[in-house]
């Protein structure tokens, strides 16, 4: 395998040994966290019945904690995060997350290292997905039809402001969808625009997962992955497309310096 290749998809060359391992482990962390996520999913849409916002928010995450720990102990998948100095104090005190999308893993990861609440901007799609999907629909987020994009920024706008004024802090991906490892998508300005709109402020997040957990991939390998969190910035005065130069430019940045391996 070329090293070109091996960057782009994040897979890893080595021994047959190693391989099998990643394999075997992989297949029982599937199997956890599909065992786990079922009658979770029933528990949560029970609870939802009679609990609803912060409360059933913290009561998802504890299933999210077990997924990454179970990546921890089953794929050997270790975390380190910098940069948590720099969220927002208060208990009401707005932000949008503007995070580097490489797996699923941020997706499960972020929610149990925030202090505040996320409300996820996914499509609609989404809560058509067995228990998981189901337990998602029954929380804060904001979900949008992608084929009508004027409605949909709207529908972000009117959904994001009451919630980010609960202190529910909104999280999007601005490249839209999983980036290969070393790889940059376009930056689109969805989620500056909805911090201008709201005057909170925006959080750059970059994340070095596909070293161990690549987009699309089924194996996956033990390691470090990196998440940094940046520095706040103010949104007020902004223009969108602007601002998320200066997000694209901090998180690439960065990336760079966190997973140097993969940008040579």
């Amino acid at each position: 395998m070329s090293d070109d290749l091996a960057k782009g998809s994040g897979k890893r060359s080595g021994s047959g040994a190693s391989a099998l391992l990643a394999f075997t482990a992989s297949v029982l962390h599937m199997v956890w966290m599909l065992v786990t996520v079922i009658p979770w999913g029933i528990i949560m849409l029970v609870a939802s019945i009679w609990i609803r916002g912060t409360a059933l928010w913290w009561m998802a995450v504890r299933w999210l904690r077990w997924a990454i720990d179970g990546a921890r102990v089953l794929l050997g998948i270790q975390i380190r995060v910098s940069g948590m100095e720099n969220l927002p104090d208060g208990a009401t005190s707005p932000a949008v997350l503007l995070v580097k999308h490489q797996s699923t893993l941020e997706t499960f990861l972020l929610p149990t290292l925030m202090p505040h609440p996320l409300a996820y901007v996914f499509k609609k799609e989404l809560l058509r997905v067995p228990f998981f999907g189901w337990a998602m629909g029954r929380l804060d987020m904001i979900h949008i039809d992608r084929k009508q994009r004027n409605q949909a920024f709207s529908k972000v706008v009117a959904q994001g402001k009451p919630l980010l004024a609960r202190g529910i802090w909104i999280i999007m991906f601005p490249e839209g969808t999983r980036i290969a490892r070393g790889q940059k998508g376009t930056y689109k300005s969805g989620g500056t625009r909805l911090a201008i709109e709201t005057g909170a402020p925006v959080i750059p997040i970059a994340v070095t997962s596909a070293k161990c957990w690549p987009r699309k991939a089924f194996i996956k390998w033990p390691g470090t992955v990196d998440v940094s969190i940046g520095p706040a910035i103010p949104s007020q005065g902004r223009k969108a497309d602007e601002l998320m130069r200066e997000v694209e430019a901090w998180i690439e940045a960065e990336m760079r310096r966190l997973d140097p391996d993969a940008y040579r």
